[in-house]
């Protein structure tokens, strides 16, 4: 393959999960470090890396169409490289099957993209899918931007072994960052303009380090250092694992203020049966009961979940289960999927896969009922008063978008006496209320 002349321009297009938003915000800066700018809206990169997700059937299918779509008039393509999760997975694959790419780098290994993209420059086809033992994170530049909002990871991989999940496969064992390190990273996101910060792990919760004393500590010890920052308002993390919910992290939702009032804790499904399949390690009746526990320190807090419906041998029985504990819950927001095989898992071989009608009809019915539960949270939030975080624009002229606490989407007008900003936190009250979002009324300028 001919040399190809230095990129000037690149897109980082990135799927699924915020752990792979956060890995296209680190690629961006990688990039940008070398010399390249972030391509106009609309207009032609010279190098697009295309970020994957392969939680979900036919990912790598997906990939395929996003690389013909990339094809110009003229038949030629920009530099591409396939990264994240389905570059882990299938990377040879893509190789072969897909001419155009230039470049497969895993999702622990994408600190190595300079050399790589000087290697595609001349004229060489290059994969790198290793997990190094050395952290990717102490060869990626330092921060220097941010939003309001940002993305912090402290914590990658997962030991679960979920029998339906590939994460452990692509992402490798759990690991967590070091405590000085994500206090570093921290503090240059508030210099930056990052009021709130979301801890990202697939885990995040499995988080463990030693403070800067020496002491063990887990995430709760992480949030508590942190919420010592004065510049930061507010702190998030997501994603939890109810094994990993300690006592010193429910009591951090009492105890830290800026810790915000928002829980996601993945079930998956409401059958005893169906979760021992699933290896999920825990029942229904004790995910119950850690919530319970939650709410008695945080009785206000928002929950959210993860749901699988048609997960191999699952019955109508065993649905209705999980529908029951949709019912007990009262969840403020969550997100629900049909089963799908991923190839290297155990539940792909399982005997009793769901007939796809079947998971179809079920989705739509736990859907509902999750919608029904979200618009319950929502409307019984009306008339309380709370900040939001201006993220965006809204589609009216004067209206504005941002999270309350509770993460929910709220949207409210400009004042007279006064307009919001992006990146204000602001004070409103809430006033009426929808399944997805809220209207609020503004009250005062930005909170001191």
């Amino acid at each position: 393959m001919p040399a190809t002349p230095p990129p000037q321009t690149y897109r980082v297009k990135s799927f699924g999960c915020q752990m792979n938003v956060y890995d296209g915000e680190r690629m961006a800066e990688l990039l940008g470090a070398q010399g390249l700018t972030a391509a106009d809206e609309g207009a032609e990169a010279d190098l697009v890396v295309l970020n994957t997700c392969h939680i979900r059937e036919k990912a790598a299918e997906k990939v395929y169409s996003d690389i013909g779509r990339l094809r110009r008039e003229d038949g030629s393509s920009p530099l591409i490289a396939v990264a994240g999760c389905v570059a882990q997975a299938e990377g040879e694959e893509i190789m072969a099957r897909a001419p155009a790419v230039r470049m497969v780098v895993g999702p622990q290994a994408y600190h190595r993209l300079p050399e790589m993209l000087r290697a595609a420059q001349d004229g060489r086809r290059v994969t790198d899918t290793d997990m190094p033992a050395e952290t990717k994170f102490a060869a990626l530049p330092q921060r220097r931007r941010s939003g309001a909002s940002a993305f912090l990871t402290v914590q990658e991989g997962c030991d679960k072994f979920c029998t339906y999940c590939v994460v452990p496969y692509t992402r490798g064992a759990e690991t967590s960052r070091p405590f000085a390190d994500l206090i570093a990273e921290a503090e240059r996101l508030a210099e930056a303009g990052a009021l709130e910060i979301t801890l990202l792990g697939q885990n995040v919760n499995a988080w463990t380090g030693e403070d800067a004393k020496g002491r063990a500590i887990g995430l709760d010890g992480l949030i508590r250092a942190l919420a010592a920052l004065p510049a930061l308002r507010r702190i998030r993390y997501t994603t939890s694992h109810p094994n990993d919910m300690t006592q010193g992290l429910i009591a951090a939702h009492a105890e830290v203020d800026k810790l915000m009032p928002f829980l996601h804790l993945p079930v998956q499904a409401g059958s005893d049966r169906v979760l021992k399949a699933m290896n999920r390690s825990h029942t229904a009746e004790s995910y119950l009961r850690l919530l319970d526990r939650v709410r008695a320190v945080r009785p206000d807090i928002a929950l959210s979940g993860d749901f699988i419906v048609g997960f191999p041998g699952e019955t109508e029985a065993e649905f209705a289960e999980t529908l029951a504990l949709v019912e007990a819950t009262g969840y403020a927001q969550a997100f629900s999927f049909k089963y799908s095989p991923r190839p290297g898992t155990p539940a792909a071989t399982m005997d009793g896969q769901v007939a796809p009608e079947v998971m179809d009809e079920r989705l739509q019915r736990l859907q509902a009922a999750l919608q029904r539960s979200s618009l319950a949270f929502n409307q019984a939030s009306v008339g309380r008063t709370c900040e939001v975080l201006v993220e965006r624009r809204g589609r009216r002229e004067g209206q504005w978008l941002g999270k309350s606490p509770w993460l929910q989407s709220v949207h409210f007008a400009n004042e007279p006496w006064g307009e919001a900003r992006i990146g204000d936190l602001v004070r409103v009250t809430l006033v009426e209320a929808g399944p997805n979002s809220l209207h609020a009324r503004l009250l005062a300028p930005v909170a001191a």
